[in-house]
């Protein structure tokens, strides 16, 4: 059985549209509808009931559903197991959302190696729905998400509490900055957050949807932006960026998903070499925080400026 077509029954079953699947899976809409027609015809069973609102599983739809998870999840351990490299025996598929590559993944990934040199690591890289999707078909065995999503066969744990600050590229700034202001989509919670305590920065007339991307730009720019206080500690202590003091800081927590059915001593070693690496961004972030609590508790009183004579 192709297995694209088993991958496409299990997208249009997730979204609840041929639409939305065509779009995830970068494919018109006529081969979604082909590739479920086909399915149907294999098993003998319409597995949707298509209407003007979507698609929605038939009972026989529910039945295949199991079927199409495992059936994917054989073929990725299928498809990794034959792909392991000569020298190693075992192998591991992580994925992660961009901005939590630099300080966190690959760290990760480099202290599973060390402490199990036969194992073959395999690195993704996406947004939330991506590597969700991932997960359940087995692509991939963990992830680091920043909004994670509960599914039937995956574990959320809490990984790393994390601060977005407002940080510029030249020194002085203040909350009373517009137009230098650039917007990050940092989700929901975040958005709300930011219009009530600080609403003029929203109407910004730039927007970014990458936090990594968002540093990039505004180093190169008379700009600033909220970013993970862990992330841009390094270009805080070269000088190439400036905490803005008078700024809020907001919690941006990082999880950490997992398969149900990772094998044991790999979850074990996952789950180890995780707290370890989380242990070090957590000493790293409490510097970055000294630094904004030292500046907040600064009264300019008690330290008159030297004027020269």
């Amino acid at each position: 059985m192709d297995i694209t077509l088993i991958k496409t029954f299990i997208e249009v079953a997730n979204t609840g549209s041929f639409v939305a699947a065509c779009d995830r899976l970068f494919v018109t809409q006529s081969a979604v509808s082909l590739r479920i027609q086909r399915l149907e015809d294999s098993l003998g069973h319409a597995l949707f009931i298509r209407s003007k609102a979507g698609a929605v599983l038939t009972p026989e739809g529910k039945q295949f559903e199991r079927y199409a998870l495992s059936l994917v999840k054989i073929w990725e351990e299928a498809r990794q197991q034959i792909a392991i490299p000569e020298g190693y025996s075992r192998a591991l598929s992580v994925g992660a959302q961009y901005s939590l590559w630099p300080r966190l993944g690959f760290r990760w990934l480099d202290a599973m190696q060390a402490k199990m040199p036969e194992l073959s690591v395999h690195a993704e890289v996406g947004m939330t729905d991506r590597i969700t999707r991932f997960l359940i078909e087995g692509v991939v065995q963990a992830a680091l998400l920043y909004t994670p999503q509960l599914r039937p066969g995956l574990i959320v744990e809490h990984a790393l509490d994390d601060e977005l600050i407002l940080v510029a590229s030249y020194p002085g700034a203040s909350v009373d900055m517009k137009t230098e202001f650039v917007s990050v989509d940092w989700g929901p919670e975040f958005t709300h957050a930011l219009s009530i305590a600080l609403p003029h920065l929203t109407d910004s007339g730039r927007s970014m949807a990458l936090g990594a991307l968002t540093a990039e730009y505004i180093l190169n720019r008379r700009a600033a932006a909220f970013l993970p206080a862990r992330s841009v500690k390094r270009h805080l202590d070269t000088g190439r960026l400036h905490i803005v003091a008078d700024a809020p800081r907001f919690p941006y927590p990082s999880w950490v998903v997992w398969r149900e059915d990772l094998d044991a001593d790999l979850a074990e070693l996952a789950r180890s070499t995780l707290e370890g690496v989380v242990q070090s961004a957590e000493k790293e972030q409490e510097s970055v925080v000294d630094q904004l609590e030292a500046m907040e508790d600064y009264d300019p009183d008690d330290h008159p400026s030297v004027t020269s004579k």
